[in-house]
């Protein structure tokens, strides 16, 4: 009671997550993503699943979607999306992350106990191509590599984690880091682009 009394706004947080609750419900299940153990949704996510493809999400998820949920503020609601019918995104047990987008058109798999900060985007797509003529001829059909986030990781608000990169075992990707390349594990990176700083 005293906590609720110092910080009222979470009273009012958790009102929020629970008038949330039947709609998200309703969204994971009409996507066919199964409601695993221990789930707390602050708001609803917005979910663009493509037909046929893979999104699995494993047990104890933590996802803040609602501006008051956090005091850093999610600038928009966490977006799970696979972009191609062949895409996956599988996410182990203990995920949390506050606003935010991770996209796989291929391919994005997350360990267990990865944290996301405020406000981060994980893709393994350009999304368009680089050549202005491929790009007026084939807007979508740009170049893909797979994402690999191993146990553990902490990704700092405001990053940015793009294709082909593995975050190994335990490694901390500073706030505002923009990840072009596999960073080792138990690391800390940051930067634009992001290298190992210790």
């Amino acid at each position: 009671m005293r906590r609720t009394l110092d910080a009222p706004w979470k009273l009012w947080g958790e009102l929020a997550r629970w008038l949330a609750y039947p709609r998200a419900r309703l969204l994971f299940a009409y996507y066919g993503i199964p409601w695993r153990r221990g789930w707390r949704l602050h708001g609803v996510p917005l979910i663009e699943r493509y037909r046929g493809s893979t999104l699995l999400i494993g047990d104890r998820l933590g996802l803040r979607s609602s501006l008051v949920s956090n005091p850093l503020a999610p600038a928009h609601p966490v977006v799970l999306c696979t972009w191609q019918p062949y895409a996956e995104l599988v996410i182990g047990d203990d995920f949390a992350m506050t606003g935010g987008v991770i996209c796989a058109a291929r391919s994005i798999r997350i360990g267990d106990r990865v944290t996301v900060g405020a406000n981060c985007t994980i893709i393994d797509t350009d999304f368009h191509p680089l050549d202005p003529v491929e790009r007026r001829l084939h807007p979508n059909d740009a170049p893909a590599a797979p994402v690999v986030i191993e146990d553990d990781v902490f990704i700092g608000m405001h990053s940015l984690v793009l294709k082909g990169v593995r975050l190994g075992h335990g490694c901390v990707i500073g706030a505002g880091s923009v990840v072009t390349r596999d960073v080792p594990a138990g690391r800390i990176a940051a930067g634009n682009p992001a290298r190992v700083i210790g």
